[in-house]
């Protein structure tokens, strides 16, 4: 039995890596999940017992410090996301894997198309010094070896990985209100506003659908902006008379809330703007939920939905997503072949599935032969 150590965002961070790792970890076979070093931006917050340390941003004793914590185990699990760390673009974990004698699994959430040159100097300096490095979709990978230095012999594919309970069957209607679902850490970029606008394109109908916005505000966009954005969200559904049909909850919702949240909703609805996103925890929830999803064409959308599990539509176009939404809500039996076509791409979305690649993937790399020095 090999174990595993984690640099990472942690809970109780909120945010989507924190949750990733947590996950992860929870899920490997007994006895393997080692300690967790958080990254921070300063070492005030209590965490749990598997907390071993801290690699706080601008301090390189911590980054001494988090190697040293990290090669007490037989491989270190690092999740990238240039924002998570200190220095320009996350630099300050480059010193950290250069320390590690341990080998290193680094998880990539993102991999811009358009990097600047340091992003991308940074993002070559992180897959140099790995053993392995992992993706979560084949258009991340493609990405990656068109747009970067990246060993092919290194690059592996795992799945993001989501709660798996077996979904549930289609039904005419799973909520009074045929609930259409939009769930995560709030901020701009979302695009709620587009969802809050097709809201008001939707024809009258009974049950009447109801638009659910869960989630707190991203802690980052809450320090430097507040509640603004939020704000601006509850005014346009006052301006547009949609006010009786969205509804915003920022409760902090646990893991099992938020499956029968999901499992309740009609439709799951990612309106996002961006069109580089590669990953999305969210999506693959939905999916594994085998709840019907109408999302924006983001590339992680576009890889998975194309089995069918949903529908696709422009960005920023409030007129396509009503369109979407009317589709699923009206034809059940369309709605039912999205569910099956679910239930066929989660089979291997399931965290006990994911947890075992990784495992197996450690255990290849411990057992690999140490290279040979000139």
């Amino acid at each position: 039995m090999i174990t595993f150590g984690f640099l990472s965002t942690y809970p109780p961070t909120l945010c989507g890596l924190a949750s990733f790792t947590a996950s992860l970890r929870a899920a490997l076979p007994p006895g393997s999940a080692g300690g967790v070093v958080r990254a921070v931006e300063s070492s005030n917050t209590v965490g749990g017992a598997e907390v071993t340390g801290d690699l706080v941003a601008g301090s390189p004793a911590s980054g001494r410090a988090a190697a040293a914590l990290l090669d007490r185990d037989d491989v270190a699990i690092v999740q990238h996301e240039y924002g998570i760390y200190g220095g320009a673009d996350g630099e300050d974990v480059l010193r950290v894997l250069e320390l590690l004698r341990v080998p290193a699994i680094v998880v990539l959430h993102t991999v811009l198309s358009a990097p600047t040159p340091h992003q991308r100097a940074v993002l070559n300096g992180v897959v140099a010094a790995a053993a392995a490095i992992v993706v979560m979709s084949e258009t991340a990978r493609a990405r990656l070896v068109a747009g970067y230095d990246v060993p092919a012999g290194r690059l592996v594919v795992i799945p993001h990985g989501a709660p798996d309970t077996g979904g549930a069957a289609a039904v005419p209607h799973r909520s009074q209100h045929r609930q259409i679902l939009t769930w995560g850490l709030l901020g701009p970029g979302k695009g709620i506003e587009w969802g809050i606008e097709a809201m008001a394109l939707l024809p009258a109908q009974w049950p009447e659908p109801r638009y659910l916005v869960a989630g707190r505000t991203h802690p980052k966009v809450l320090a430097q902006q507040g509640e603004s954005y939020r704000r601006s969200l509850q005014l346009r559904t006052e301006r547009l008379g949609v006010r009786d049909r969205v509804r915003f909850d920022s409760r902090y919702l646990t893991a099992g809330s938020l499956g029968r949240l999901v499992a309740n909703a009609e439709v799951v609805l990612l309106p996002y703007d961006s069109r580089d996103q590669v990953t999305s925890g969210v999506l693959i929830e939905a999916v594994t939920a085998r709840t019907p999803v109408v999302a924006t064409r983001f590339p992680h959308a576009v890889e998975l939905l194309s089995g069918g599990a949903g529908l696709l539509v422009d960005h920023q176009d409030p007129a396509a997503i009503a369109h979407a939404l009317q589709e699923i809500l009206v034809d059940r039996a369309a709605a039912g072949r999205m569910v099956a076509a679910a239930g066929i791409a989660a089979r291997n979305l399931g965290w006990a599935s994911v947890a075992t690649r990784y495992s197996r993937l450690g255990a290849e790399l411990v057992s690999a032969p140490a290279p040979v020095v000139a």
